[in-house]
């Protein structure tokens, strides 16, 4: 795995990564904001938009090529998969259509602490070979037992394929 984090995270090192390597599994920790405007619809890296136009480039080149085929695209920022009457999947909706073949997205405003809990369960859950929708539900299991309120793990759903 490779980490682009803080002044790291650009738009140029993204595209140079997915171009020159292949990841199967993608994870965008970061704001975004979708809208049936496609100039309002972005993910924000350290310096600058990336717009939805480059995000469907990035994932169309990445898939262009099946050696760096993107198998899931974990998108952990607030209301990734809130979409409007135009486009009712929001962000996620735009990935899956790209290429991407599974996403993990939001339906709502998430928490911090949380999210990362989740995540952390996720992962552990496909590094033992889980199909994605069991290692999404055994994650979300995970944390119901230390937090009863649907707000903290009930927000992500998966889009896609779910092996």
């Amino acid at each position: 795995s490779e980490e682009l984090l803080d002044s790291k995270f650009t738009k140029t090192n993204l595209q140079n990564k997915l171009q020159s390597s292949a990841f199967s599994v993608v994870h965008l920790a970061t704001h975004s904001q979708f809208s049936s405007n496609p100039e309002k619809t972005f993910i924000l890296t350290w310096d600058q938009l990336l717009n939805i136009e480059d995000l469907v480039d990035l994932l169309k080149r990445n898939n262009s090529n099946y050696s760096n085929y993107i198998e899931l695209l974990v998108l952990s920022s607030c209301e990734t998969a809130t979409g409007d009457r135009q486009a009712a999947l929001g962000l996620a909706g735009i990935a899956v259509r790209a290429g991407a073949e599974s996403i993990v997205a939001t339906l709502w405003s998430i928490d911090d602490f949380s999210t990362s809990e989740i995540m952390n369960y996720l992962y552990q859950e496909l590094n033992k070979g889980t199909t994605r929708a069991k290692a999404l539900q055994q994650a979300q299991l995970a944390l119901l037992k230390k937090e009863k309120r649907p707000y903290f793990w009930a927000t992500f759903v998966l889009l896609g394929n779910w092996l």
